[in-house]
């Protein structure tokens, strides 16, 4: 066999393995240090082991015990399960949401809606129909206002008035809902529980009791108080009379009476002033000498020629 193929060969394989032992070397590296390294430092976490609804008090079968890193571990989380036993919860947890402290509210502060009214609040509940509360459209955690219909006490006053009295009021519930429906569906609720302070309270019972109440749904995100006077009903039929046309017909239309003509005088005419007539062209001959013209003006008036 020829001794330059088998050098050319022996080169080559030598080749070959240093190549891939390079390539190996750096496969190995890259793989050791793409693992990452198991943690060590890990710290219990209490997780919602189904969904928690507002209102609720959390049981034993409501949560679990979970383990994440201490560097992960949320804050106001809780690592044990005695620490949320029997509190009740304010605002929704999912499921395998970690149990935060601003989501519960004091164990013994009760059930229902008291967990969730803030201190110096109060919660009024109103009786409404469909109309009222706007045809079941009025559900937990939406704003409204209150307007209330009825007749001012002075007797030298309007009549009938609507006027709003509250506005931007926060709805906690709906007959006895407490949250909207996860299909954001209408609800029939003959009452209507709203979060207001002391004041705003004393105000719808009484315009509950001395009129009728009317909520008017509004945006949750227009903060913005209008600045309304109020309407009464005379000013509601005032500004329909400017609009009404009456139709009659011609017979029944009383017949007025001939007015008398009055026949102004004419005034006379200005006198008309006559120019005097052009005088009277000249008379004219023409008299021929030979081969001379000659035109000659004759006067025709008598005693010209004397």
């Amino acid at each position: 066999m020829d001794r330059r193929f088998l050098t050319v060969l022996g080169v080559s394989l030598v080749f070959a393995l240093v190549v891939s032992s390079i390539f190996y070397q750096m496969s190995a590296r890259a793989g050791n240090g793409g693992k990452k390294p198991e943690p060590t430092d890990l710290k219990d976490i209490v997780k919602a082991a189904k969904v928690m609804s507002i209102g609720m008090t959390i049981k034993p079968d409501d949560v679990r015990v979970d383990k994440v890193p201490a560097a992960q571990f949320p804050k106001g989380a809780f690592s044990k399960v005695e620490e949320v036993i029997d509190r009740p919860v304010v605002s929704s947890v999912l499921l395998d949401e970690p149990v935060l402290e601003g989501r519960l509210a004091a164990r013994g502060s009760g059930q229902g809606l008291a967990p969730m009214i803030p201190v110096g609040m109060r919660a009024v509940s109103v009786r409404v129909n469909e109309v009222m509360g706007v045809a079941g459209f009025v559900l937990p955690g939406m704003r409204v206002d209150v307007l209330v219909t009825g007749r001012p006490p002075d007797a030298g006053g309007p009549g009938v008035m609507t006027t709003t009295v509250l506005q931007n009021i926060l709805v906690l519930s709906a007959g006895q809902t407490v949250q909207a429906d996860a299909r954001g569906q209408a609800i029939n609720a003959p009452t209507v529980t709203m979060l207001v302070t002391p004041e705003q309270a004393e105000v719808i019972t009484l315009a509950g009791n001395e009129g009728k109440i009317q909520l008017v749904l509004r945006n949750s995100n227009d903060q913005a108080m209008s600045q309304t006077p109020g309407r009464d009903i005379g000013e509601l039929y005032r500004r329909g009379l400017g609009k009404r046309v009456s139709i009659t017909h011609d017979e029944d239309k009383p017949k007025a009476r001939p007015r008398p003509v009055v026949v102004a005088k004419a005034e006379p005419p200005p006198p008309v002033v006559i120019a005097p007539p052009p005088p009277p062209p000249p008379d004219q001959i023409m008299v021929i000498r030979g081969t001379q013209k000659t035109v000659e003006v004759v006067n025709s008036k008598p005693g010209a020629n004397q």
